[in-house]
């Protein structure tokens, strides 16, 4: 592809080291300033924690004119170079990578993967510049191949070579995948799109895969533009199998994705396992963001500060609304039936209705919060705070449910006309009141307070029956019923949580205990899973439970409660539900 080379910062990235996990960098200023500053990034947009990339950066040196220059560290994650203005400046250093997720970078015999705010250093005063990436195709992998979202510029057969990026946030929003990899490509709204997996077993069906993909995408870009071209000229997916695994990232052209091998169709198998509706959901997700986060996006997010925290009350809606509609689309777009839809939104009703911490926490002020709480996670986090992706996909939900029962539009107009109103920008919660007011007849205030800004209980059941689906309450598992969330290993039963009311916590319960054994009309039993407390305690409602904690043995009083329950979904009435889960076009 034919382009004008930039004078603007030059990274030339070699897999130098793959055994130490190391890649070296190259980094040439043509024109630095006098005292040039750099810095690494903290964190990675649309991953809601300070990560300390700088951390894992070493061997930082700098020459110009052949001579070495000094270079002294500022803070964490900043140096200066003692260098002269407008005499080109070359930086060397090394990047530890062997964190195998989507956020930071990987190095070894098999696969290089990184995000350039894991390798590239942002040039002081030049952030704004085009910016280049020079990918070298390493001797001792011939077979390897490269991908990547940005804008090629002199590359060859395999993707090794240099690419373009308008700007350090470019740079930064386009990950890089090296390999021996499956490619496929499609296209999708007219647009080319190009489909990638590292590490698949050779069972993998890559054409049922590539083909549910497409129907993903198509249906995405119905749903956002009808029968107009998306706002991109291309999309990469970059998929990730490993042994354990699962997650994505969005980005704006483009998407990294982990999941387990397991997950991926297999060749002669035509079920629909739950790993695959799960994965498929995961890409559903990640690729809606490519409106909702990417374009779309908080106003706070309207230029990134790569050094510190960037605070939003907004991410229950651009992660719980993507979080709805994510498999809301599989099942539009023919992948998924009705069942397994109501399958997947009462395992998303449950989670919330089960978590404590509903009634302590907004979503809106679990948004805020995500950078200390949601990324951070302990043995209280249910007992103090909410995801603001199954919350916030409720929230959607009972929106979309109401504009529907009041017959003025539903949530689907709503998203396409703030696409519009916010010019696929920044945006405001009072845009989306506005498009609110004006689209559904009326104020959206209570709904705002009390939903979003608020703690008091969403009305779930009400609207779902008004749609014609049935909300069952069924006898819940033992662990809900006594408020814990435990882990079994080789007999060993310790719990994780004890969440705040339940019969656990009332009977003196700790995180960390080990659950021994029970009495029971006065005789003693060894647990060896939890389950066998039913057993044991057969109909007596009251137990006496052995617990280690910090070696010291423990007896509680450990009371059974009865009556809890959980919800299950079902269709009651199709002709109703099908005017909100059918085709919408």
């Amino acid at each position: 592809m034919a382009s004008t080379r930039s004078t603007g910062p030059h990274y030339r990235i070699e897999a130098a080291d793959p055994a130490a996990h190391l890649f070296h960098v190259t980094l040439t200023i043509a024109q630095p300033q006098a005292a040039q500053r750099v810095s690494l990034p903290a964190w990675i947009p649309g991953s809601y924690l300070v990560r300390e990339f700088a951390r894992h950066l070493q061997k930082l040196g700098a020459r110009q004119d052949g001579k070495a220059v000094a270079v002294h560290q500022v803070d964490k994650a900043t140096w200066q170079v003692d260098c002269m203005p407008s005499t080109p400046l070359v930086l060397s250093y090394e990047v530890y990578a062997f964190d195998n997720s989507v956020r930071t970078a990987w190095l070894d015999q098999g696969r290089g993967f990184f995000n350039g705010t894991s390798l590239c250093l942002r040039v002081q005063g030049q952030a704004q510049e085009p910016h280049e990436l020079e990918l070298v195709a390493p001797r001792a992998f011939p077979h390897w191949e490269a991908a990547t979202g940005l804008e090629p510029l002199k590359t060859g057969k395999r993707g090794f070579g240099t690419y373009l990026a308008a700007d350090y946030d470019d740079l930064a929003d386009c990950p890089v995948e090296m390999g021996a990899f499956f490619s496929a490509e499609f296209r999708a709204g007219g647009v080319p799109h190009r489909v990638v997996v590292a590490g698949a077993a050779e069972s993998f069906d890559s054409e049922r895969l590539v083909a549910d993909i497409h129907k993903i995408c198509e249906a995405e870009i119905r749903f956002w533009h009808d029968r107009k071209r998306p706002p991109f000229k291309s999309y990469l997916f970059l998929l990730n199998c490993v042994d354990d695994g699962y997650g994505g990232l969005e980005h704006r052209n483009s998407t990294a994705l982990i999941a387990s091998r397991r997950d991926l169709p297999r060749v002669g198998e035509s079920r629909l396992t739950d790993g695959y509706v799960t994965l498929m959901g995961l890409i559903s997700h990640e690729y809606f963001h490519t409106w909702n986060v990417k374009r779309l996006r908080p106003a706070e997010f309207a230029q990134y500060d790569y050094t510190q925290e960037n605070y939003t009350q907004l991410l229950w809606f651009f992660e719980g609304f993507t979080s709805y509609y994510d498999d809301l689309l599989l099942k539009r777009a023919g992948l998924i039936d009705d069942a397994t839809y109501l399958k997947l939104l009462t395992k998303t009703a449950n989670q919330v209705l089960q978590t404590p911490g509903r009634e302590v926490q907004s979503v809106a002020q679990a948004s805020f919060d995500a950078w200390v709480k949601y990324y951070r996670q302990d043995e209280n986090t249910a007992n103090a705070t909410v995801s603001y992706y199954t919350k916030g996909a409720l929230v959607a939900l009972c929106f979309d449910l109401t504009l529907r029962v009041e017959g003025h539009t539903n949530l689907d107009e709503v998203m396409r006309a703030l696409w519009l109103r916010c010019k696929a920008g920044p945006m405001a919660e009072a845009d989306f009141a506005a498009v609110l007011k004006e689209l559904g007849g009326r104020a959206f205030t209570r709904e705002l307070a009390n939903w979003v800004h608020g703690t008091r209980e969403l009305p779930l059941k009400e609207l779902l029956e008004q749609h014609g689906i049935a909300v069952l309450e069924e006898p819940s598992q033992l662990q809900q019923r006594l408020g814990v969330r435990v882990s079994e290993n080789g007999g060993a039963i310790t719990l994780k949580n004890v969440l705040r009311g339940g019969a656990a916590e009332q009977a003196g319960f700790a995180a960390g205990d080990e659950w021994l054994g029970v009495e029971v009309a006065g005789s003693g039993w060894r647990l060896n899973k939890l389950d066998d407390l039913t057993m044991y305690a057969g109909s007596h409602r009251k137990v006496t439970a052995l617990v280690a904690r910090d070696r010291r043995l423990l007896r509680l009083e450990l009371s059974l409660p009865a009556g809890v329950t959980t919800w299950r979904l079902a269709l009651r009435d199709a002709a109703r539900a099908q005017s909100w889960l059918g085709p919408q076009h």
